[in-house]
């Protein structure tokens, strides 16, 4: 007796497993709802945005929130990527700005004075115990280690974190200032 076999045919954007996807494929699954794709692309990249949202948050609970809301609205925007950056870069403004928005429901960002300029900071030649220096960061103002971070730690420019903030670029000013100078308080007898 014969036996027919039926030949499976599998498309080429599912033939590969979400691991070994690129950037591209992974974000075209993701498009597709592909619940496989979106749980890679979050194992990718949930612990660099944890990070982000823990040094903007200072909180485990508040940064946890902001980490599960902010990947909610990456898959929910993910249609409004265009590729011009990397899909970790794009994430990681999405994500940032959810944690800054809890962050300011959580509590309000202080206004500061205006017309404060940057001030370089040196930190020594010591060696600064990074478990020690994490908790003088979270150990400052919310507004002052929102600022302090995404401009000294994330690397943004005073404009992009006065939009994100909604503050002007002389309170991101004077904000990374007094973030800085309660950071030389906070460390004095450490450096």
């Amino acid at each position: 007796m014969l036996k027919l076999q039926k030949k499976v045919t599998v498309s080429p954007e599912l033939s590969t497993t979400p691991a070994r996807m690129t950037e591209q494929e992974l974000v075209a699954a993701c498009r597709q709802q592909d619940r496989r794709a979106q749980k890679e692309l979050y194992d990718r990249y949930s612990r660099a945005m944890y990070t982000a949202c823990y040094r903007i948050c200072a909180d485990f609970d508040l940064a946890n929130d902001a980490l599960q809301e902010g990947f909610l609205k990456v898959f929910q925007k993910l249609h409004t990527y265009r590729g011009e950056s990397t899909i970790g870069a794009w994430m990681k403004v999405v994500i940032v700005r959810t944690a800054l928005n809890k962050l300011r429901r959580h509590k309000v960002t202080e206004e500061l004075p205006l017309n404060y300029a940057d001030e370089e900071v040196d930190w020594g030649t010591t060696s600064l115990d990074t478990e020690y220096l994490e908790k003088a960061i979270n150990r400052l103002p919310d507004g002052y280690r929102s600022v302090f971070v995404l401009i000294e730690v994330e690397g943004y420019k005073h404009q992009e974190v006065a939009d994100m903030l909604e503050i002007t670029v002389g309170t991101s000013k004077s904000q990374l200032f007094y973030a800085k100078k309660k950071l030389r308080e906070y460390l004095r007898h450490y450096v």
